[in-house]
């Protein structure tokens, strides 16, 4: 009987503890989608039963008059921001009170992630942004065009070299797998000075250790809730989201490859080197240059990253900073790559009219691909910018509150202001924004047109954001514009791509990844363009 009192006792204050916890947003009427007790609303990405996008979908579909709304990420309380006046305001105008973005680890469990740029926070953070921010200005990018073109080339080649196998017809490519090897070996050149050919050589070690980091398989998803609901127990289980064999790699390939520089005097203008410079405070901003951007979508640093700052960073920094560019720039920036070449496939016409003007920018410029030729290419432009609206990798934004905030009324006909806390989570659903009719008139359509000279600035400001809003944007856009131009370039500079019997036209996302990737891939067919040069 005493057992039986205790365990009715018991079951009643996890229920009461449960409803309490799930009973955050009630009182001031901020709108929600039913919680199941403990799992709150994770059960279908839990499951498996939907894509990331499909689930922030859900919630902003469901509630269209609301300026922002709520759900549980098991009993943490998170708010989905609609309201792009809000959105202004998170992003940069009370910035101050969203400096740092959610933790997936423990620095004294994995600095190689918890000490990147996107973990830091504060005025760690701060410090890290303004030592790195010279890194990436256009006048640092644009030396790396040599290094991208050569792994074009490579590529090419490999193609090229396919279809004479098979009798000069065209050869069905899976586009995944070739813009990741793409995307492996720029950054193996561009970041660490190593010459990789994994369209020719197949598997390397770090083709293989890069996707192991960058894929964020189901591993990594369940570090990502793990994290956030249950920090205390994650760090003492000691869960890493990479393997020992990963990290170990990574730490040795920095490590040694700084070393052996600076025994014999080399240098090569690429991440590691910049890298090895930010360390010596030896980078700076050029403050007269005048130079034009990557694109439409590229993002500007603010004053925070322009700061002069005096701090000495470890070897664990630098190898943190260097292993994000490696993950930032192989599955998000491959994932873009893959839907632009698909995007084109299924729409010959812009293709064509594309083609034609990279090729008459090649013959223009003598054979000569520079960093001025691919900016001077608006259509190029304009298709790219259209890929990252519709299939942003990015698809939304996070931000940790750092101090209490007051979010107003979530509606007209709620009484009372919610006030987030320090601690509380905020998602900006970019994926969603992008997609919404009132901003982009029939928003799934692929219209390059829409960022043509006398449109784009009809956009609304705040709904276009692939590289994120205010001080904390993507530190890389400059770099991963003019990676996307260059592939875009080549590919189509030589090649035809047309649907195959195989390719997929209906969009339906794999649900093993956090990152974007249809089921049935991206099979499409290649042949050499007619009126190549």
């Amino acid at each position: 009987m005493l057992f039986l009192i205790w365990t009715g006792v018991l079951i009643a204050v996890i229920y009461i503890y449960l409803r309490r916890a799930h009973s955050r947003f009630t009182p001031y009427d901020v709108k929600q989608l039913p919680t199941l007790p403990f799992i709150g609303n994770v059960l279908p990405l839990i499951l498996r039963k939907m894509h990331f996008v499909e689930d922030l979908s859900r919630y902003y579909d469901s509630f269209p008059k609301e300026r922002f709304i709520g759900k549980y990420e098991f009993t943490n309380p998170v708010i989905i921001v609609r309201d792009l006046e809000l959105i202004k305001k998170i992003t940069i105008k009370d910035f101050e009170y969203f400096l740092d973005h959610r933790a997936f680890t423990d620095e004294t469990v994995e600095p190689i992630f918890a000490r990147n740029l996107f973990s830091l926070r504060g005025d760690e953070w701060k410090d890290m942004r303004s030592t790195l921010s010279p890194a990436f200005t256009s006048s640092k990018i644009r030396v790396m065009v040599p290094f991208m073109e050569e792994v074009g080339n490579q590529m090419m080649a490999t193609l090229k070299k396919q279809i004479k196998a098979n009798g000069g017809q065209p050869v069905e490519v899976d586009c995944r797998d070739l813009t990741r090897r793409y995307a492996n070996d720029v950054i193996a050149t561009c970041a660490f000075g190593l010459k990789v050919d994994s369209h020719a050589d197949g598997d390397t070690k770090f083709f293989e250790m890069g996707r192991n980091a960058a894929e964020f398989k189901m591993r990594q998803m369940i570090m990502f809730f793990a994290y956030s609901a249950f920090p205390t127990f994650v760090k003492w289980m000691k869960m890493t989201l990479f393997s020992k064999e990963t990290t170990s790699f990574f730490r040795s390939l920095v490590i040694d490859t700084m070393r052996n520089r600076e025994a014999h005097n080399i240098l090569r203008p690429d991440m590691i080197h910049l890298l090895m410079e930010a360390k010596k405070g030896h980078l700076s901003h050029d403050e007269n240059s005048k130079e034009r951007d990557a694109g439409f979508a590229t993002v500007e640093e603010s004053a925070v990253g322009k700061k002069h700052i005096n701090r000495t960073w470890s070897d664990n920094d630098l190898i943190a900073q260097a292993v994000l560019f490696f993950i930032a720039g192989f599955e998000t920036v491959s994932s873009a790559m893959s839907f632009a070449i698909r995007e084109l496939a299924l729409h010959k016409d812009i293709q064509d009219r594309l083609a034609k003007d990279i090729r008459e920018d090649f013959n223009k410029n003598n054979g000569k691909i520079d960093y001025t030729s691919i900016q001077n290419l608006p259509y190029l432009d304009n298709v790219i910018s259209e890929v990252l609206r519709l299939w942003t990798p990015g698809f939304q934004l996070d931000r940790i509150c750092t101090k209490p905030y007051n979010l107003g009324k979530p509606n007209k006909n709620a009484q009372k202001d919610y006030i987030l806390q320090k601690g509380d989570q905020l998602i900006i659903p970019v994926w969603c924004i992008h997609r919404n009719p009132e901003y982009f008139p029939d928003p799934e359509k692929f219209d390059p047109e829409r960022f043509a000279d006398d449109k784009k600035d009809l956009i609304k400001p705040m709904t276009y954001m692939p590289f994120g809003l205010g001080p904390r944007n993507c530190i890389g856009s400059r770099f991963a514009l003019l990676e996307l131009k260059m592939l875009i370039y080549q590919i189509f500079l030589h090649m035809e791509v047309l649907p195959s019997e195989r390719t997929v036209l209906e969009t339906v996302f794999s649900k093993n990844t956090f990152n974007l990737n249809l089921e049935g891939g991206f099979l499409l067919n290649f042949n050499i363009r007619e009126s190549t040069v």
